[in-house]
């Protein structure tokens, strides 16, 4: 049997003795540092705190926002909360030197470390360096981290010209703010709305303000994010996406440029970008209209989105945000020129920039600052606005600023057709010089009468310039193109032709005959012509009320 005094204790000489302590003091620090610092909390908790005045103190440090609630600290991302909300509960101060005191005690604990490690080297067993993670992993645990929410700050009153769009997102804001009025009445309201539109024209910023109206969480995400060189990455993100959303509900969901993951799939697509796409379909289809997560979406490309992305039950309502017109434009130079010193006809300049974006004002509006400044100014007025606008449409390839002429015969052109469309019973709302939609319907079936009506309008136009003004303008090209469309589907997959084996002849006769009745028709319209070509020039719109209120003064006087 073995003795005690045969079992050979370990020894503990004064570098041992050493070792030991300094490892304990260094762990000591260790506890004592992670113990005094905050913990990271999410919006909904900082919401639970908020409300029940539980705060006593915070601090803003950097991006971030330290608060003492519950006598423990905590810290929050800056962005995601509303500071002016949060300084009407408790004083909130800057941060002084407590960057500083924690640089401090960091080195502090290097240095003791340090000094360990070179004293005892030879007592020290190094450890075999860990694996280094690959570069996907390290990506996919990043995933989460990007997906932080945000409060907005932005209301309607912020962004103009958006008179239309507005009263159809006013229920989205009620819905998320008031669901319960809409669930007792059974009301379900949609899961996505997509805003169709070209770019720059403030879609990102309505979102916000749908957001900012209702007081809820606001993710932003853009479609590229979505698409990744990684298998399995674009639907993770769409996955975690989602499942934030709805922890933090009622929440809004914004994807930016939805056509980059949302392209029709076949052709040349990538299995991982229709993994992804399917895993948006997925998740649409996955959560309830009552759940408080609404989902808006922006694209300039709708033609190119897949067809299971837009039906009945994902992107139930479409709002197309178009071009400001004369009073959306006066109306967005008064808010960017709102704070600076200026004397400027905000009318004239408005007048001088059709065709500019909301976000082209913004430059242009700013650029006249800068050229004030530079010129010694500290009032912006018209001649800094004419000095830079040029500069604006250079910069912009796609911006078309229109000239008085090409003013004119855009007028004529837009009225020819606007004409055209009443007398054949064509639907459409309202015209622009720049913008129209004609034979919008929600009818399953068109007519023979309604398809060459449809046909007849979209030659007007160039029947309008080569009877009135003796010139043919490019302007006529994707009207021309519609046109033809129309008469080929008319003869060749419609069966409503002369003969039921149609050729391309008979399509080219349609056309030819088309042509020769509205040469007639605009002929004897030359007087409506005028009249609503000059009201264009003035308003630069007009509504299919104002086109009767003119045809019938014609006819009156």
């Amino acid at each position: 049997m073995l003795k005690f005094s045969q079992i050979k204790l370990p020894k503990f000489n004064k570098k041992s003795a050493i070792i030991a302590a300094s490892i304990v003091l260094v762990l000591l620090f260790v506890i004592a540092i992670f113990r005094s610092m905050p913990s990271k909390i999410t919006l909904l908790e900082y919401d639970n705190f908020l409300q029940a005045g539980a705060i006593q103190n915070a601090i803003i440090d950097g991006d971030s926002v330290i608060i003492k609630a519950l006598n423990r600290s905590y810290i929050i991302p800056k962005e995601m909360i509303s500071l002016s909300e949060l300084g009407q509960r408790v004083a909130v101060e800057s941060s002084g030197d407590g960057g500083l005191i924690w640089v401090i005690l960091i080195l502090m604990l290097l240095a003791v470390v340090a000094f360990v490690v070179i004293k005892f080297t030879p007592l020290i067993k190094v450890a075999k360096k860990p694996q280094e993670k690959s570069e996907s992993a390290n990506l996919l645990e990043s995933v989460s981290n990007q997906i932080t929410p945000v409060v907005s700050d932005i209301s309607f009153n912020d962004v103009a010209g958006i008179k239309d769009v507005k009263s159809e997102l006013i229920e989205i804001v009620d819905f998320l703010k008031n669901p319960t009025k809409y669930s007792n009445l059974g009301i379900k309201m949609p899961k996505g709305v997509l805003m169709v539109g070209p770019p720059g024209v403030g879609k990102t910023l309505i979102a916000k303000a749908v957001a900012g109206e209702a007081n809820v969480p606001f993710f932003y995400q853009s479609g590229a994010n979505f698409v990744q060189i990684y298998a399995g990455m674009g639907a993770k993100r769409v996955r975690e996406l989602f499942s934030m959303a709805k922890t933090y509900a009622p929440s809004i969901i914004f994807i930016d440029e939805i056509d980059a993951v949302g392209k029709a799939r076949g052709g040349n697509r990538s299995d991982e970008r229709e993994a992804t796409l399917n895993q948006l379909l997925t998740e649409m289809d996955g959560f309830l209209s009552s759940s408080g997560v609404v989902v808006i979406a922006a694209t300039n490309k709708i033609e190119m989105m897949d067809e299971a992305l837009l039906r009945s039950g994902r992107f139930d309502r479409r709002i197309f945000v178009g071009m400001p017109d004369i009073s959306d434009r006066n109306d967005i130079l008064s808010i960017y020129l709102q704070g600076k010193r200026h004397s400027v006809d905000i009318g004239f300049v408005a007048r001088s920039t059709t065709g500019f974006s909301g976000a082209a004002l913004a430059t242009l509006v700013n650029e006249a600052a800068i050229n004030a400044l530079r010129n010694g100014r500290e009032i912006i007025n018209n001649d800094d606005f004419k000095a830079v606008e040029n500069r604006v449409i250079d910069g912009k390839k796609h911006l078309h600023s229109l000239s008085q002429n090409e003013k004119q015969i855009q007028a004529i052109y837009q009225s020819a057709k606007a004409l055209m469309a009443e007398f054949c019973g064509i639907n459409f709302n309202q015209i622009s010089l720049l913008n129209d939609k004609f034979g919008a319907s929600d009818t399953f079936l068109s007519s023979k009468s309604d398809l060459l009506g449809l046909i007849k309008v979209h030659l007007a136009g160039i029947c309008a310039m080569n009877l009135i003004t003796g010139e043919l303008y490019t302007n006529s090209k994707n009207d021309i193109k519609i046109a033809k469309n129309i008469a080929r589907e008319l003869v060749m997959e419609y069966g409503m032709g002369d003969r039921i084996m149609p050729s391309d002849d008979e399509t080219r006769e349609l056309l030819e005959r088309i042509r020769s009745e509205v040469n007639g028709l605009i002929d004897k319209m030359r007087s409506e012509i005028d009249a609503l070509a000059k009201f264009l020039l003035e308003n630069e719109l007009a509504s299919r009320a104002d086109v009767i209120m003119i045809i019938q003064r014609i006819n009156n006087g």
